[in-house]
């Protein structure tokens, strides 16, 4: 079935939370999202950092003059949010995600961590014991609704106010096809972006892991690669 954005669900009113949201990937989902009129909560450990890059946010080109967009620490933005993006570094996603277990019941978590590892050769994928970092999640989170997406999407890009579209396709693994749909639709509001069903929480471990592989080209190539899935 070719991809058809009309039939995407209405997403404009969900309020999305993002856990790690003054990171650099967190950050410019944030601003994305934000900017395209979706109603945005950064989360971190401190309230007032998480605010500070609210406030950050709101005064970069291309933010609507009505944006809506603040700040507050994990509990509260996974509290008051609809969906929740996890944005953290690798080495604290375990004890983050556990700690938000109940804030998070109900919930439709977006895990868009990735495991690796840095030396001297380059980045390289690094072994999870439950298989990647959104399976992690799902067994610390038995009540919420989760989903591996936007684990490839270059954060420079989306952070550079003079980039009108990112042309990328986001490859989204989960097992609740429902969700394919909603993160979809979210996806689409940035412009360029498409959300393309990937498979099951099992296969998340090498779309993860190739995110190594897009480190590693855009090093070698001074680019921002990205992703994009042909015939469909």
């Amino acid at each position: 079935m070719a991809y058809d954005a009309s039939v995407l669900p209405d997403v404009t009113g969900l309020t999305v939370g993002i856990i790690g949201g003054t990171g650099d990937q967190g950050r410019g989902l944030a601003y994305r999202l934000a900017r395209a009129g979706q109603p945005v909560l950064i989360g971190s450990r401190s309230a007032a950092r998480a605010e500070q890059a609210a406030a950050e946010l709101r005064t970069l080109p291309g933010m609507p003059a009505d944006a809506t967009i603040s700040g507050g620490d994990n509990v509260e933005v996974a509290s008051r949010s609809d969906v929740v993006v996890i944005a953290v570094p690798w080495d604290g996603h375990r004890d983050t995600v556990a700690g938000l277990r109940e804030p998070l019941a109900g919930k439709v978590v977006v895990d868009c961590v990735n495991p690796l590892g840095f030396d001297k050769q380059g980045p390289y994928p690094l072994r999870v014991e439950e298989g990647s970092a959104v399976q992690q999640a799902a067994a610390l989170l038995p009540d919420s609704r989760v989903c591996a997406a936007f684990n490839h999407v270059s954060a420079p890009l989306l952070a550079d106010p003079e980039v009108d579209r990112i042309e990328l396709d986001v490859l989204i693994c989960t097992e609740e096809r429902e969700l394919v749909g909603l993160v979809g639709a979210l996806a689409a509001r940035i412009p360029g972006m498409r959300g393309v069903y990937a498979g099951r929480l099992r296969n998340a471990h090498q779309i993860e892991a190739f995110t190594a592989n897009l480190i590693a080209i855009n090093k070698r190539y001074k680019a921002h690669a990205g992703i994009r899935v042909t015939d469909i």
